[in-house]
């Protein structure tokens, strides 16, 4: 039986830097926000003790984010993503040009070599990225790529997990930490998915199944 456990369910961005901006003009930190929320209430609802931070978007101070969460057993950052900018490419959507890029797809996790307890989050990582495989969904190679600003070197390939030892919201916790992108909102299709509530749905249940797994 997975043992319940107390998770930190970070927002990723903050309102006056609300992260990438999707296909259709929609900023990354409300659907960060609208994930974070979904995943917190599934955890609560396995039993296990959760803790929001960063959801009113005033939280500015990517550094001292994980130092709240002290304490808890593990610390995810939810987040959505983009592509460097050499892969956008301009389409009209509502009469407002906007940027996309339908050349990626799919989710990353990312931990730290910084991070004290790197064994303890890479399992979490990797937990996660398995179960939202077995939900259907596949991780994106996007990151390993190696262009200028990518080459992120795997941790666990099949899972879809990098090693990003410089995040700030990472190498500062001081408990399991890792940073979740659930998938390309510049990606016009993908976007589509991540604004379903039911595609939010089984990307929080595969979340919370993951995290009374890999403390056990």
């Amino acid at each position: 039986m997975a043992l319940a456990a107390s998770v930190a369910v970070d927002v990723g961005h903050y309102l006056k830097e609300p992260g990438a901006i999707s296909a259709r003009g929609v900023t990354e930190f409300e659907y960060n926000r609208e994930l974070a929320l979904e995943a917190a209430q599934t955890l609560q609802r396995a039993g296990h003790r959760t803790l929001l931070i960063g959801e009113d978007g005033m939280v500015e101070d990517l550094g001292g984010r994980a130092p709240r969460a002290r304490g808890m057993d593990l610390f995810i950052s939810i987040h959505h993503d983009s592509v460097q900018p050499r892969f956008l490419s301009t389409w009209e959507h509502e009469g407002q040009p906007r940027q996309y890029s339908d050349l990626f797809s799919g989710f990353s996790l990312f931990v730290s070599r910084a991070n004290p307890h790197l064994e303890a989050s890479l399992k979490c990582a990797s937990a996660i990225g398995e179960a939202l495989r077995q939900a259907g969904f596949k991780p994106s190679r996007y990151h390993a790529d190696p262009i200028l600003g990518e080459n992120r070197p795997f941790a666990d390939e099949a899972n879809g997990v990098h090693y990003f030892d410089n995040l700030a919201v990472l190498k500062t916790a001081a408990i399991p930490a890792l940073l979740f992108e659930a998938g390309v909102i510049v990606n016009r299709d993908e976007e589509l998915r991540m604004r379903d509530p039911a595609v939010r749905r089984r990307i929080a249940d595969s979340i919370a199944g993951a995290v009374g797994r890999c403390l056990r």
